[in-house]
């Protein structure tokens, strides 16, 4: 299972065709739920395209997931930090979704952090396994996946809270 192929200039560790459909139905996923968080991001905080963008990143995040552990399992000693990094968005996604649908006491906080966090764990894991293969990525060092995303993301979700907590909205 260990022989490489080189798509679009990218390194796909196998050419088992199992490996390959599952990498096929991962990427194809990954592309729809991050589209469809910067969709919910940029909406208006209300029913319609926010909640339903939410929706469609929550359930594709967990099918991003699914594939991410499966392949993770396929080549353990090599993704055993990208099914933690899954792991992670997907329980953030979680706990920012029940904050919402549940109304927790300052559910606003936690569904923007949990939210955003996830979309920023979710990149984070992107780099983590394909920087070394992109252009102008592949010059940071591999602790740079980690901290350039981190460096953007979290000033962003912060803001966010700020402006859609309570207390703010009373202010203005």
């Amino acid at each position: 299972m260990d022989n490489p192929i080189v798509v679009a200039g990218i390194i796909i560790p196998s050419d088992d065709r199992l490996f390959l459909s599952i990498v096929g139905l991962h990427v194809s996923v990954a592309m729809i739920c991050v589209a469809a968080g910067l969709v919910a991001m940029l909406s208006e905080k209300r029913a319609g395209r926010h909640a339903t963008a939410g929706a469609v990143y929550y359930w594709f995040l967990l099918t991003v997931f699914v594939s991410a552990s499966a392949l993770s399992f396929m080549r353990w000693e090599h993704n055993q930090i990208l099914f933690a990094l899954g792991l992670l968005a997907f329980t953030l996604a979680t706990i920012g979704r029940a904050a919402r649908r549940r109304l927790w006491p300052l559910w606003v906080p936690v569904h923007i952090g949990g939210m955003g966090s996830s979309y920023i764990v979710l990149l984070i894991a992107f780099y983590v396994d394909n920087g070394k293969n992109l252009p102008l990525w592949r010059d940071f060092p591999a602790c740079g996946y980690w901290l350039i995303p981190l460096a953007i993301g979290l000033p962003i979700v912060i803001w966010a809270i700020i402006r859609h907590s309570p207390v703010h909205q009373t202010a203005v």
